[in-house]
């Protein structure tokens, strides 16, 4: 349900359809006839005004919606703007009532409010309405003498027509099936861009012209005032008309009476004349001040939309009001001249708007938060072409690739498919192609650069193009410098500034002055990141500790305390703590509930401290009138140790006589960020994120403390495998769950811990090169012990910005982990873009999707006859018996019939929805919505192997696969297998494993596959099958690539993360006849998202050729892949 477009799809009907019909049927219309003032008058319209309804046409209209429907009304109202009218409508009736169907007590309180024609409002709905009341909505009355009666429940309730029935919820998307809306009257409260500049502009000017907006209120008072006696009086004069007797003529009262209607009908007449005038003169100088309701409605809609996110990133209209928008008229720098005030105003809101937000959201998230609040500003200014934008975000994503092959062989695949459309895109880049064929030299130079976004395009194209159309050039070739470049694009655009390229440093005394006792505070908590202490000591700081502040550590069974704490806390002016709310959702509802209908005014000195997990069941409403902070850990190496040490006194490092206590506690700080900040570059990093936190460096500064006291009491030497075991088995290694990330953490503490950390004669070294050396304090091999602050010092001395090569990575990590957080903001910034019809000139996504839906159902093959080929592959056999490679055959054909069956169905569904012959599900709009972004939609991605391909690249694919299978049944096993084409690429591999089994009679629990690098470039070169086992093509190599020449492992060039590998022999073999010498067992993955927390994704591991030490190839995150992200 789109706010935007209900009100669009309104106004077409109305003044489109049903008003041009009929004019053209000669009907008698009056002048400039509004629906609205057929419906309901302009007094009753005042008054919902002053209850809180706002003033804009399409919220007027839910308003008469939801007082004249002949069905109860549901309000979709995430902003509460409804809750709150309809609330204040009503509060003059004391038998008004308010409940929610997880009240224990909401069916007694309606049948009261039926029997006794009282109001009742259902608030906080969710999808689901409890079917007990559908006969209520239906209205299915039971006659009886007369009297209508209702069941409800097991009673038969007396119905009176005065029973007035409100429903609101605050989902601002609801999926609600077919039949509600036939039994309910669905009316959308959602706020709309014209809505909200209409009410931020009544803000503004009562702020800032409180004589014009005080006379604009007395003038719409009056208007009502003389057009209600206007109203009176021709009721009167009617009443009395009909009421007469006799001739008229002879009435003398009557006649008295008609003459003082006239008069006064006249003098309100001519006072209405001047109060319309007068209006007109207030609303011009209104106008002066829409540029800041403008600015105003548009940021609003990017705080949001930023729930399509992350559940997280709720604010209301209310929040956003108080919090923001008043705050900048109060603190915004005044000026005489009526333009420097509103720049005054308009910059402090935007910068407002992006401190209060950044205080909420993610650090991955606040570039692309800055990059949408830009695009958002330059489009309301219309300096902003949304073709730009499109391209920019989706690229080319065209279905079908491109005939024109690519020039040069350094071009990105990816990056020629998107030249090609960008020709379209706009005029300025119609000779791009042509450009860079003829001046190929120049432009692979720009390419090659370290740092192309910082240095002029070849052929002037950097005068000829805007700032964004630069960004959109610069995504088909450097993917991996958008991220940073839109941050440039960020800081020279004057509308906004290199200010919000530098995220506000987050303290948590700024927090509390930007609190109330009304709203709770809710800290959203992340891996190495625990906000309590901070609390603490501001709490202190602040004469609010000791008996002043309460904490609670939310679990089962603490509910009750938690609500009584709160409750009292409220009263006598305490801070209340309560932590891991997460893992007590179904209580957080109760004390949202509490939060809502608290009675009593909270002590101004109340303070709510919330502490969560990131989880989408939060309650909606703590979300939205709370005030968000997002803790993270300290970003940087330098940063983490820096927080890490700051831990450590003097005191506790003489808590250990050992000598090598100190250096080893430097040592411990320098592995605990290491393993934090590999994170940074996702799953060439670790497979699994790993909540590393302080408990883990702490408990592990205590072992060495214990074991390094008893050695030193001993005269004994160091227990380092003991140690290691400790540190990277039981407390860092206690969280890692995958198998290849804990040969990481081990490989850590084999480097980072031994007697060589004080050899003399060949000083240990964390990492070094020119520029940078990570060390241990020259004094550790002196003979006294090392202070605390030489140690800090030495961090303090660190580089503030490391390369990927101090955590064992190539440099190419880096490229990497920039491409990636692109990809992630392109996917974001997607998210947030509005589902609307084109605009003039476009074409109408729905037309777009009916082209995309006839074209995959195009390229979609038949399912084949699982039967057919089921007798023809036992028919191969002389006992008639499958073969395990027949049975994986067979396997995979039911897998494959069953993804083409359901592309064919949900296209088709699809198809029938856009013409309207269907209505659009929830499941339906998602598939519309990965087809139109050029995404594989969710449904097909259940039932195909796993990938991260896009839409384009994914059904290429699927045409490989088909190709593979049909040749298989057709021609028989393949010579070398393509691995990716299969779902469970592992069964194949297990079923050749049995047939050698069989074969050589082996026991199948002592088999195992040994594996070598063919000298075959393709599949293609292969001559025929091996005796045992399989060729395998298609595999990719990340992290390092693989030498023709030398057959090993050798280092990656520079900006190339991926390598094919020849093709690969897989070889069944007892496992005690393995022996190996310089090769490292590589783990081969499906996709390059490697394996997941639940332990998918790894296929099985190989034996790849090195020269060098296997830790060295361990640290740079060496993998095999069967695919490739694109």
């Amino acid at each position: 349900i789109n706010a935007e477009y209900m009100g669009n799809f309104r106004e077409y009907i109305v003044e489109e359809l049903w008003l041009k019909e009929v004019l053209e049927k000669d009907i008698p219309l009056t002048e400039n006839f509004k629906v609205e003032s057929l419906l309901s008058d302009e007094v009753e319209i005042a008054k919902w005004n002053s209850d809180g309804l706002p003033s804009d046409d399409l919220s007027i209209q839910n308003g008469i919606l939801t007082t004249r429907a002949s069905r109860f009304p549901l309000c979709v109202d995430p902003q509460m703007q409804a809750v709150a009218w309809i609330k204040k409508m009503n509060a003059g009736n004391s038998r008004f009532e308010v409940a929610s169907f997880s009240d224990p007590d909401f069916l007694k309180r309606l049948e009261f409010c039926i029997n006794y024609g009282n109001p009742f409002l259902f608030e906080n709905m969710d999808e689901t309405i409890d079917p007990i009341i559908d006969p209520v909505l239906e209205k299915n009355f039971i006659l009886e003498a007369g009297r209508k009666f209702i069941k409800l429940g097991d009673k038969a309730v007396e119905w009176d027509d005065n029973f007035r029935l409100f429903m609101c919820t605050k989902l601002s998307n609801p999926n609600y099936p077919p039949e509600v809306y036939g039994k309910t009257m669905v009316i959308n409260y959602g706020v709309t861009e014209q809505g909200l500049r209409a009410q931020l502009l009544n803000i503004v000017v009562a702020m800032e012209r409180s004589d014009l907006e005080k006379q604009r209120e007395e003038l719409i008072q009056s208007m009502s005032d003389n057009k209600a006696t206007l109203k009176t009086l021709e009721e009167t004069l009617i009443r009395e008309l009909a009421l007469a007797t006799g001739n008229i003529l002879d009435n003398d009262d009557l006649i008295s009476t008609l003459e003082s209607t006239k008069e006064s009908a006249a003098e309100i007449a001519r006072k209405l004349q001047v109060a319309t005038t007068t209006a007109k003169e207030i609303e011009v100088a209104r106008q002066e001040y829409t540029p800041v309701s403008k600015r105003g409605a548009i940021l609003f809609f990017v705080m949001d939309s930023l729930s399509a996110i992350d559940s997280m990133y709720e604010y209301s209209l209310m929040a956003f009001n108080n919090d923001v928008f008043r705050v900048a008229l109060e603190r915004s720098e005044p000026h005489f001249d009526i333009d420097n005030r509103l720049a005054n105003i308009i910059d402090y809101l935007t910068y407002g708007v992006y401190r209060y937000t950044c205080m909420g959201i993610f650090e991955k998230h606040k570039i692309m938060m800055a990059f949408q609040m830009t695009v958002k500003v330059l489009e309301g200014e219309e300096l902003l072409k949304v073709k730009e934008l499109d391209f920019f975000l989706r690229g080319n994503i065209a279905l079908t690739k491109a005939e024109k092959k690519k020039p040069f062989p350094w071009i990105p695949d990816q990056g020629w498919q998107d030249l090609l459309r960008l020709g379209a895109v706009d005029p300025v880049f119609e000779n791009v192609v042509t450009d860079i064929e003829s001046g190929g030299k120049a432009w692979e130079s720009w390419f090659d650069l370290e740092k192309p976004e910082a240095v002029p395009f070849p052929d002037n194209y950097s005068e000829k193009l805007s700032s964004f159309q630069r960004l959109c050039l610069l995504r088909c070739f450097r993917v991996d410098r958008v991220y940073l470049a839109a941050s440039q694009f960020i800081g020279q655009c004057p509308q906004m500034g290199e200010k919000y390229t530098s995220p506000p440093i987050l303290k948590y005394s700024d927090v509390y002055k930007q609190s109330s006792q009304f709203s709770p505070i809710v800290c959203v908590i992340s891996p190495g990141a625990n906000p309590a202490d901070e609390i603490q000591k501001l709490a202190e700081k602040l004469e609010m500790g000791s008996t002043k502040m309460r904490s609670v550590s939310l679990g089962q069974g603490q509910g009750a305390e938690a609500m009584r704490m709160t409750e009292m806390g409220s009263l006598r002016g305490q801070w209340i703590l309560l932590q891991n709310c997460h893992l007590l959702i179904d209580w957080m509802k109760d004390l949202e509930k509490m939060l809502e209908k608290r009675d009593a005014k909270p002590h101004q000195d109340f303070r709510l401290w919330l502490t969560t997990e990131p989880t989408p069941d939060f309650p909606l409403g703590i979300l939205q009138r709370s005030l968000k902070v997002v803790n993270e850990p300290p970003n940087g190496l330098k940063m983490n140790m820096k927080n890490t040490y700051s831990k450590v006194s003097e005191e506790l490092l003489e808590g250990c006589p050992h000598p090598a206590y100190r250096p080893l506690v430097f040592v411990l700080a320098f592995f605990h960020a290491v393993v934090q900040e590999r994170r940074k570059y996702g799953t060439i990093g670790w497979n699994v994120t790993y909540d590393f936190n302080e408990t883990d460096f702490t408990v592990s500064q205590e072992l060495f403390q214990t074991y390094l006291t008893k050695a030193s009491q001993n005269n004994g030497p160091v227990p380092w495998d003991s140690l290691r075991y400790l540190v990277g088995e039981a407390m860092y290694g206690g969280r890692v769950t995958d198998s290849m990330d804990r040969r990481v953490v081990k490989t850590y503490l084999d480097e980072y811990m031994g007697d060589f950390l004080f050899d003399t004669f060949q000083p240990f070294h964390f990492y070094a090169n020119s520029e940078v050396d990570y060390k241990l304090p020259e004094e550790v091999n002196g003979p006294d012990p090392v202070h605390r602050d030489i140690f800090a010092q030495v961090i303090e001395d660190l580089p503030h910005d490391n390369s990927p090569e101090v955590f064992g990575l190539h440099a190419n990590a880096e490229i990497g982990y920039l491409t990636n957080a692109t990809k992630g903001m392109w996917m974001d910034l997607l998210e947030l873009q509005p589902r609307q019809v084109a605009d003039s000139g476009e074409t109408p996504r729905e037309v777009v999707l009916d082209a995309i839906v006839v074209d995959v159902l195009g390229q979609i093959p038949a399912p084949f006859d699982r039967k057919i080929v089921h007798i023809k592959e036992k028919g191969k056999n002389k006992d008639g018996v499958l073969q395990p490679t027949q049975v994986v055959l067979l396997q995979e054909l039911e897998r494959w019939n069953n993804l083409v069956e359901r592309m064919i169905s949900t296209l088709k569904e699809l198809g029938k929805a856009l013409q309207g012959i269907i209505g659009m599900s929830a499941e339906l709009d998602d598939l519309a919505h990965s087809l139109y972004n050029g995404q594989l939609p969710s449904a097909w991605r259940t039932l195909a192997p796993d990938t991260r391909k896009n839409l384009g690249s994914w059904l290429i694919h699927f045409q490989a696969r088909h190709a593979q299978y049909k040749s298989w049944c057709d021609t028989g096993e393949p010579i070398c297998m393509w691995l990716s084409g299969l779902v469970i690429p592992e069964s194949y591999l297990t079923a050749l494993v049995q047939t050698t089994c069989r074969k050589y009679r082996w026991p199948l629990d002592k088999s195992t596959l040994f594996t070598r690098v063919t000298t075959y470039a393709t599949a293609a070169d292969v001559p025929e099958r091996p005796s045992d086992g399989c060729f395998v093509s298609g595999l990719f190599l990340e992290g390092a690539k693989w030498s023709t020449e030398h057959h090993q492992l050798m280092a990656q060039l520079p900006k190339i993360l991926i390598y094919d590998l020849p093709v690969m022999e897989v070889i069944p073999i007892e496992a005690a006849k393995i022996k190996l010498q310089n090769t490292i067992r590589t783990p081969v993955y499906v996709t390059q998202g490697r394996r997941s927390a639940a332990g998918k994704g790894l296929v099985f591991e190989a034996d790849l050729a090195t020269e060098k030490h296997t830790s060295h190839w361990i640290l740079e995150g060496v993998a095999i892949t069967l695919n490739t992200d694109t």
